[in-house]
């Protein structure tokens, strides 16, 4: 399955989120209604890195996701194909090492990480299934991936009124608290047309990583995949 990002290139894509750089983490905090503080916990513990471990957290953003690593004395390399992003994480944390870096092109040698974490990025890559590959090729033997990512409530009458929040509330809101509400409207529909839980874990799989298993937060809306290489 191609994802050009529900028919956006990937140079819109990334000037899609140098627009909302800005407001990115404000915008998240109000649209998840705070739920999105829980699931980076989550991924934190699902990563468990020690002191002296590398890790890659790729789509980091604007740092958010990597800042609870590197307070644990964890060596996190926050990268992100959106130059903007970078910058507004550079401003705000300029001890972290923002790296510049395509998930189907990573710029690393093989095996260069303990593990690898991407948090609601998968969505806009191209290739969902190469940036698997990828991230496979610089994960050390032995170590592991870590996918948080939106998925599907597992209760029907809940996957209806979240449907109908995604598709009628969310935009209003977004228009409301950020700096391009059109990409909130791209974001609704890139979560409807994503994988579900196993198709998720049948990706992990088909790249080449053992042991697969998810966990659901929120009643699904977001499914945290873990594996080994």
């Amino acid at each position: 399955m191609t994802r050009a990002s529900l028919d956006k290139r990937p140079d819109e894509v990334a000037s899609m989120f140098d627009d909302v750089a800005g407001r990115y983490d404000l915008t998240n905090d109000i649209l998840s209604l705070g739920q999105d503080r829980r699931w980076r916990k989550a991924v934190l513990a699902a990563v468990d890195a020690r002191p002296g471990e590398r890790v890659l957290d790729i789509a980091a953003g604007t740092g958010t996701s990597s800042e609870p690593f590197a307070d644990r004395g964890v060596d996190v390399v926050p990268a992100d194909f959106s130059l903007g992003m970078l910058r507004a994480g550079l401003r705000r944390r300029p001890d972290l090492g923002f790296t510049a870096a395509d998930a189907l092109h990573l710029p690393f040698r093989d095996g260069a990480f303990d593990a690898v974490t991407m948090s609601f990025g998968l969505r806009n890559v191209a290739d969902p299934q190469a940036a698997l590959e990828e991230f496979h090729r610089v994960t050390a033997p032995g170590g592991r991936v870590v996918i948080c990512e939106f998925s599907q409530p597992t209760n029907r009458a809940f996957r209806t009124i979240y449907t109908e929040y995604l598709m009628r509330s969310l935009p209003p809101v977004a228009r409301r608290v950020s700096s391009n509400p059109d990409s909130y409207v791209y974001l609704a529909e890139s979560i409807q047309a994503w994988p579900d839980q196993r198709g998720m874990a049948t990706m992990l799989a088909s790249a080449g990583w053992q042991d697969v298993a998810w966990r659901n937060l929120s009643g699904g809306i977001v499914a945290l995949h873990r594996a080994r290489r």
